[in-house]
């Protein structure tokens, strides 16, 4: 996926969808933001951003964030959005190894006793369906461990309580007990995580859960993007799989 881009200086996030930043011209304005979580240590002040433009005369807001530049030189892609194009994109090109060798993809299947969405329904020449949920990871260590190496690369899901993640992980484990496959997979959008785990110390249910689904035959995979940038443009592709710890 590659992505046109332009470069700015963040003032603030707001309102969940907008935050201000700082043109290259040292002129200011407002921009959307494709994501609803609580964006830790990918939205600090005076941090670098690229975001593109839409040609959109209906858009109020034309610009859209899609990267952080953290002051450790991290990239991470905070547009949520490009998760599930990076997934699909991956699938087909076979660069999942779990998810090789179907013959047919459906995105946002209605699925489940809790009216949900499935973020890929794969079919394979026998039929066999498989449901795969994708999560974007863009946390980056835990701030209640201290002095640890490997916390400096250890990224966490979710960054805040996610009711629809815990729903998501139910169902899932739903589709497993009807005997069909189900994987959750994490889209790990930050250049600077190596492994990823359930952030208990955020969401306890959802580490629960996830426990649970994993004892149930749930799978749960991570992939890394790579971010190739130049000044004009970012082309992104997930190809690094990842360990998912269970136990901190």
């Amino acid at each position: 996926m590659k992505i046109n881009v332009k470069k700015a200086t963040l003032i603030k996030r707001y309102k969940r969808f907008l935050a201000d930043i700082t043109l290259e011209d040292g002129s200011e304005t407002t921009l959307h933001v494709a994501n609803t979580g609580a964006m830790t240590g990918c939205a600090t002040e005076n941090d670098t951003i690229w975001y593109s433009t839409s040609d959109n005369q209906k858009r109020k807001y034309p610009f859209s964030w899609e990267l952080t530049q953290t002051q450790k030189n991290h990239l991470i892609c905070v547009n949520t959005l490009r998760a599930n194009h990076l997934v699909e994109e991956a699938i087909k090109n076979d660069v999942i190894k779990e998810l090789s060798c179907y013959s047919n993809l459906r995105r946002e299947v209605k699925y489940g006793d809790e009216n949900s969405k499935i973020d890929f329904l794969l079919t394979d020449k026998n039929n066999t369906e498989t449901f795969i949920e994708v999560k974007s990871v863009t946390l980056l260590s835990n701030p209640t461990i201290i002095d640890d190496d490997e916390n400096d690369k250890q990224g966490y899901f979710p960054d805040s309580v996610t009711t629809r993640g815990q729903k998501h992980l139910r169902e899932l484990m739903q589709m497993k007990q009807q005997g069909h496959r189900a994987v959750l997979l994490f889209a790990v959008l930050h250049s600077g995580i190596e492994s990823v785990m359930a952030a208990k110390h955020i969401d306890a249910m959802y580490a629960e859960l996830l426990i649970d689904a994993v004892s149930q035959g749930v799978e749960v995979i991570a992939y890394k993007v790579q971010f190739e940038q130049t000044m004009e443009s970012v082309k992104m592709s997930l190809t690094k799989p990842l360990i998912v710890k269970f136990n901190e």
